[in-house]
């Protein structure tokens, strides 16, 4: 029985604000049909993997809880509200805000990072640079999101007394180095950063360590000196390879520290220490790690891989959750210690927690973990308008003035070169390619399933030779398909799927399949992607009935993580190039 849940003709709020829309300086674009701008009448996104088929009991609920590229999860409660934040790296906007009720539906309600000059993503690797794990708290009546901007500037904190929105601008700590840095307000008032760093006598490139440093409550300057927790290199019968991604917690007048362990791949694990005081010793725990999926057999069915990374918090109930990131993967025993192949990125998991002996444990050892567990004894939250687990079917008909928030761009837009509202989406091709580093005319959204189908309907008249219009997948600068309506040498219409698979190739990639087509100038085509887990199919239609292959049982490993590297998912949308400067 099928679990496919349609929301087609989407309305979108005005609470979906997205980036350079709120920018005045950005909403002058008017673009006319003699700009030879690409017009994209709707885009939908239908997903069904086997693995969401499975019927699903009321009394359960679906892991993961956020499919697709929602990596490095955070979770803070007011009342009887939730908020989770995920990292974005060098997609913008950055930081999506989720709000449920009931932990199982969740609604983007915004984006933190939603202002142009807010943080300078220019020319950040989308797969390794931008933004890293990003952790959210609230105290009185403020809400934190402390983070990292990797090539853009390092440690900082934003705030708000409305998750959705606007942030303030960014609260810059030059005084915290490394990565992963998270807040926590001990109930005396102090305030401290914990907070990924190098050892000081840092003996290999995976030895890292944790610290701590009080700092003020108001401006976050220190007030202690940074003091190491857990040395990463000291011997310990689990894996603190690359030791980071930490947070701080205090339960019965002790504090507890966990962290993830063993990098964010295959041996990826969740570990835990307390202390009686903040800035320790730290004892721990010797049942580590809390969770994981390395050492599993590689074999079992629909295999999740590289779990960690987590944060863990209390409901209004008193029963304490952990959400963490993981992997879907495909082809897993292909070879040892093989991470699998996934194209949807690493997602965001809901687990419970169990104290025992005074630790905690989100995982027994030795089980895999449970895509349908127990749903919390909380009230039933409010299906969201676009659903973010299971199999379903969502179109964007560009009715709204401003795009939803799940939409993503390439970078950080400096200009407003697109326009939405009326039924139509209006892209202006632009000279800036994804290969070189700029920041492309692109409107994307995360791949959610193994298996998904993505159609648009677009209207194209290129003005050069090398104007092209379509839809795009992507994974990083150096791995992406692009699927695209041009102009021949003749001037006639014609089809091309182009493939970048690494840093030799040209920046525009190479062309596969070039397939010309018979219509009038104007003609609308509809053009779609069919992806089945390493297989991805290019075809159009006039009619949105028959459509016709132009290149079929492609590589789809090429926009997938275990190929390109780095930390994203696959985001696939609509795009278009402008040949001439």
């Amino acid at each position: 029985m099928k679990s496919a849940i349609s929301y087609l003709g989407l309305v979108i709020s005005a609470a979906g604000l997205l980036s350079g829309c709120s920018n005045p300086g950005l909403r002058s674009l008017a673009l006319t049909q003699n700009s030879h701008e690409a017009v994209f009448d709707w885009f939908e996104y239908s997903g069904s993997d086997d693995l969401f088929d499975e019927p699903l009991a009321e009394t359960h609920f679906q892991n993961p809880i956020l499919a697709g590229y929602f990596p490095d999860p955070s979770v803070v409660r007011v009342g009887s509200d939730y908020y989770l934040v995920n990292s974005t790296f060098g997609f913008y906007p950055g930081i999506p805000v989720f709000h449920s009720r009931d932990l199982i539906s969740w609604s983007q309600i915004g984006n933190a990072l939603d202002r142009p000059d807010m943080m300078p993503f220019d020319k950040l690797h989308l797969g390794n640079n931008g933004i890293y794990a990003p952790t959210i708290r609230h105290q009185g009546d403020t809400f934190y999101i402390i983070t990292t901007c990797v090539g853009c500037g390092g440690n900082f904190i934003i705030t708000t007394k409305d998750p959705a929105g606007p942030w303030s601008n960014p609260i810059w700590l030059p005084h915290i180095d490394g990565i992963d840095p998270s807040l926590f307000f001990d109930d005396d008032g102090k305030v401290y950063i914990v907070h990924h760093r190098d050892p000081l006598n840092k003996r290999y490139p995976a030895h890292t360590a944790l610290w701590l440093m009080e700092v003020d409550p108001v401006t976050f300057a220190p007030r202690s000196e940074d003091i190491m927790l857990v040395d990463g290199g000291e011997k310990a019968p689990w894996n603190t390879d690359y030791i980071e991604g930490p947070h701080l917690y205090k339960v019965d007048g002790r504090y507890y520290l966990s962290a993830a362990g063993g990098g964010t791949g295959y041996t990826h694990q969740q570990l835990a220490y307390r202390s009686d005081t903040p800035f320790g010793p730290y004892t721990p725990n010797p049942n580590n790690p809390i969770l994981t999926q390395h050492g599993l057999p590689d074999g079992r069915p629909d295999p999740v891989t590289a779990t960690g990374h987590a944060d863990m918090f209390q409901d209004e109930k008193g029963q304490w959750w952990a959400v963490f990131l993981g992997t879907r993967v495909y082809d897993l025993a292909t070879a040892p210690q093989d991470p699998g192949n996934f194209q949807t990125g690493r997602e965001t998991f809901l687990l419970p927690v169990s104290w025992v002996d005074g630790w905690p444990i989100i995982l027994e050892k030795g089980k895999a973990l449970p895509y349908r567990p127990e749903r919390p004894n909380l009230t039933q939250g409010r299906r969201p308008n676009i659903p973010t687990t299971g199999n379903f079917t969502v179109r964007d008909e560009f009715d709204a003035k401003v795009l939803a928030p799940q939409w993503l761009f390439i970078r950080t837009p400096r200009s407003q070169w697109w326009a939405t509202g009326n039924g139509k989406l209006k892209i202006n091709p632009r000279t800036d390619q994804l290969g070189s580093g700029g920041q492309p005319s692109f409107v994307g959204r995360r791949l959610q399933h193994m298996k998904a189908t993505l159609t648009t309907k677009v209207v194209f008249l290129p003005a050069e030779a090398d104007d092209e219009a379509g839809l795009m997948a992507v994974q990083n600068d150096e791995f992406f398909y692009t699927f695209t309506l041009g102009r021949n040498t003749e001037g006639g219409p014609v089809l091309r799927v182009r493939k970048r698979q690494g840093g030799n190739d040209p920046q525009t990639g190479v062309v596969l399949a070039e397939h010309a087509i018979n219509a009038p100038p104007g003609t609308p085509v509809y053009l779609r992607l069919d992806i089945d887990k390493a297989q991805i199919d290019f075809k159009y239609s006039f009619n949105n009935r028959v459509y016709i292959p132009v290149l079929e049982n492609a590589d789809a490993k090429v926009i997938g993580t275990a190929l390109a590297g780095g930390f994203t998912g696959a985001v696939i949308g609509m795009y278009a190039q402008g040949g001439r400067p």
